[in-house]
Formats: C-alpha cells, sequence, structure tokens
C-alpha cells in the first residue's frame, strides 16, 4: 500500500506539481481512503520518501551487530545501505531527486532525514570513542564527512539521470573518509618547548666576558631577563 500511494502521489506531482496535489487527489487516484493515506504517511511530504524509514531502521540493525574493530569502516558500510536503497529504483530516485530541487519545503524536509542518519552514525562511534571531551567530537566530525561524501557520490548519480554503477562515486568518496580518519586517535603532539636560556662566564675582572646560548624560539623577554641576571652577579 506505501508504494501503490507513492507512485500514485509521484504520478500527480508529475502532472500538477507539488504544490497543486492535495491528500484527496492521492488517494483518490490510489483507489483508497484518507484514513488509509495516514495510516502509512503523517503528512504530503512523508510520501515523497517512503523508504527512509525502512532504511534507517536497517542502520540501526547493521551498526548493532557490526564487529567493533573498524568504527569508521563500519559507517561507511552503513552508508552504503542508503546507496543501495536509491539505486534500486533509479528512476523514482532521479524524479525525486529533481522534486526535491524544485519544492524548497522538500528540500527541507530532506535535510531533516538527512540529520537523522547522520546522529544515527555518530550515536554508533559515540559508542566507540567515548562520548566526552575528543569522543564526541571525533564522533560528530567523522559522521558528518561520512554523509558528505556519501551524498557527494549520490548527487553525481542523480544529476546524471540514474547512468551507470552510482558506487563509483560514492566508493571512491567514501574511501577518501576512511584514509583521512582511520588513522589510531590519540593525544595532539605536544609541543616542544624551548629549552631555558643559560648563561656562562669566562675570564675575570675586566677580562670577564659574558656568553649567552639560547634555544631558537625562547622569548626576547627572557633572553634579557638572563643577561641582566648574569651582569648583576658580576
Amino acid at each position: 500500500m506505501r508504494e501503490v500511494l507513492a507512485q500514485a502521489a509521484f504520478q500527480l506531482f508529475l502532472e500538477r506539481g507539488f504544490e497543486r496535489t492535495t491528500v484527496d487527489d492521492i488517494v483518490a487516484r490510489a483507489g483508497v481512503g484518507r484514513r488509509s493515506f495516514f495510516r502509512y504517511f503523517p503528512s504530503k511530504e512523508d510520501v515523497v520518501f517512503p523508504d527512509h524509514e525502512g532504511a534507517l531502521a536497517e542502520m540501526t540493525e547493521f551498526l548493532a551487530a557490526v564487529d567493533d574493530s573498524d568504527p569508521v569502516g563500519a559507517v561507511c558500510d552503513a552508508a552504503r545501505i542508503v546507496l543501495r536503497m536509491y539505486a534500486a529504483d533509479p528512476e523514482f530516485s532521479v524524479q525525486r531527486y529533481r522534486l526535491t530541487r524544485e519544492v524548497p519545503g522538500l528540500r527541507t524536509y530532506e535535510l531533516s532525514v538527512v540529520r537523522r542518519y547522520e546522529q544515527t552514525l555518530a550515536g554508533h562511534l559515540r559508542g566507540r570513542f567515548g562520548a566526552d571531551g575528543d569522543g564526541e567530537l571525533r564522533a560528530e566530525v567523522i559522521a558528518a564527512s561520512v554523509v558528505a561524501a556519501h551524498n557527494n557520490g549520490l548527487r553525481l548519480w542523480l544529476r546524471s539521470g540514474g547512468a551507470g554503477d552510482p558506487e563509483v562515486a560514492v566508493d571512491h568518496a567514501l574511501d577518501l573518509v576512511r584514509k583521512v580518519w582511520e588513522r589510531p586517535a590519540g593525544p595532539s603532539p605536544a609541543r616542544e618547548k624551548p629549552a631555558p636560556a643559560g648563561v656562562t662566564t669566562t675570564g675575570s675582572g675586566d677580562n670577564e666576558v659574558i656568553v649567552m646560548v639560547a634555544a631558537k624560539g625562547t622569548p626576547m623577554w627572557r633572553v634579557v631577563q638572563q643577561i641582566e641576571a648574569a651582569v648583576g652577579e658580576g
């Protein structure tokens, strides 16, 4: 029934436009009642994205069962679940892409769906990296990177009208994410502090010579301070 309603809705969207199509129009075309429509879709916008709830549920189930040894690889594989959903029906996916480009309200709705995917990936990564300090930051940034990479490759395919293999561009983009983020997380390298300035003296009396030795990068105030101290001691 979900597919019947979605197909009826898209036929009308293409014929009349999204804004001019009502829920009554959709149920009349599908041959069902309004109650049936709202049993499957909370709103007219939801009928444009009938498969995302299923993909989100599949992603959540996949991440719950995945091996913990490669968290970045796991979220990249989880993103491919969404890709396969789009690739399963290229014609519908291309029509939806074009429709969302034309209707600002649908674009906003689509962004909210994308955000749910991102939050799911980030939640999985927080469970691996920890929810405190840089662990949470790392989880959020990697999840955002995976979603951005996936969507970049997916849109290339959609803009082509669904020609060719969508996995080529998406795999390339996700491989880049893995190369960047699969390096082990560790503390930021500590900056080497310059060695303290040192002063030595040679000779005695009027022939005494002060030799100042300071590491490169030693603040000038420290150099002057050491010289003044040496002169004062003399």
